[in-house]
């Protein structure tokens, strides 16, 4: 079995960072070999901020408005993660597109969770959307980040199933529980060098 290499992450994150915490909570655990190098958030009163701080986690406020377009600020960003040699980007809740400038200084290296199936329902307000088509099955999807809202090809899926009594809320803490799964799964894949890209196809290689 080949040996996995520790991997340093630097995450991305707006809201409550619910995901980075439980990638932290894996790598405490043991389950995941990689190491949370930075976390940065572009919201002053993010609850992800406090969060991460509290457990030793170096957390940076990098506030848009200090800057004059997207490209200056995502250039900002890379600056940071490079400073702190990270390995891979990933994204959970960050409510930002990211830029071309970006992209480039970190090919096939930024990652992102989305608490939908995509293709089918990019964006906002998920749940509510999945709950008015009345879709049978909802879940989350790993995918690589273009520039594009959520369009970056698909790493990886888990599928939930919709209750009739289920509402946004709890179909939300269905999803979460599997994002909260997957996305620490996906990362100790490409630490183990395992995911192939072919175009818009991504696959998973043997051991």
């Amino acid at each position: 079995m080949s040996e996995v290499r520790k991997i340093r992450l630097g995450a991305l994150g707006s809201g409550r960072g619910s995901n980075i915490l439980a990638i932290l909570d894996n790598i405490r655990g043991g389950c995941l070999n990689a190491e949370l190098a930075v976390v940065i958030t572009d919201r002053r009163d993010s609850p992800l901020r406090a969060s991460v701080a509290e457990q030793g986690i170096p957390v940076c406020y990098l506030d848009p408005n200090n800057f004059s377009d997207r490209n200056s600020y995502d250039l900002e960003l890379v600056r940071i993660l490079r400073e702190n040699q990270v390995d891979l980007v990933i994204l959970a809740g960050f409510m930002r597109l990211i830029t071309r400038a970006f992209i480039d200084a970190f090919p096939l290296k930024i990652m992102n969770i989305h608490p939908s199936l995509l293709p089918a329902f990019p964006g906002l307000d998920v749940q509510k959307k999945a709950l008015d088509y009345v879709v049978k099955f909802s879940g989350c999807t790993v995918h690589f980040v273009d520039e594009g809202m959520d369009t970056g090809p698909i790493i990886a899926q888990a599928v939930v199933p919709i209750e009739e009594t289920d509402t946004p809320e709890s179909l939300s803490a269905r999803i979460l529980r599997e994002e909260h799964r997957l996305y620490s799964r996906v990362i100790e894949l490409f630490a183990e060098g395992r995911l192939r890209v072919e175009g818009r196809g991504v696959y998973t290689d043997a051991k």
